[in-house]
């Protein structure tokens, strides 16, 4: 069956949501970054993190100690969204991303292949939001001290 242009309309803004997640956290605007998820969102960590998931207020948190003053490049390619209903859907994303900077524990610099898989929900607003993600790498790089 063909989707409609409101369903091609839908895919699309969550294609923007996206490509705004990327560019939000890699040039630190938090601001922007903390409207693109729902309040209730769920993050689920990569498996090499000390925790299995955080909350949204966890999360938001965290990056901007984590990667406040670091270099972060992420990129995300050929998604595959499917909408669930007129407000839910999920998308997985090919991914990749590099990391340079100072946590608690030390120095890190790292480069990560994989996929993000999530779900979305489209707000009252009209504005979709990512409602859970979770970075899954296929291939994690240490690529020594900074």
């Amino acid at each position: 069956m063909k989707p409609t242009v409101e369903q091609l309309w839908d895919i699309e803004a969550i294609k923007q949501l996206k490509a705004r997640y990327f560019r939000c956290i890699d040039t630190k605007d938090w601001d922007a970054f903390s409207r693109l998820f729902t309040e209730d969102c769920v993050h689920h960590l990569p498996q090499e993190s000390a925790k299995a998931s955080v909350t949204n207020d966890e999360y938001l948190r965290d990056m901007k100690v984590q990667l406040g003053t670091g270099v972060t490049i992420h990129h995300g390619h050929m998604p595959e969204i499917t909408l669930l209903s007129d407000t839910e859907a999920e998308g997985i994303w090919a991914m990749f991303d590099y990391v340079e900077t100072e946590l608690p524990s030390g120095p890190i610099k790292i480069q990560g292949y994989g996929h993000y898989f999530e779900t979305y929900r489209k707000g009252p607003d009209g504005e979709w939001r990512i409602s859970s993600k979770r970075n899954v790498r296929l291939r994690l790089d240490q690529l020594g001290q900074t």
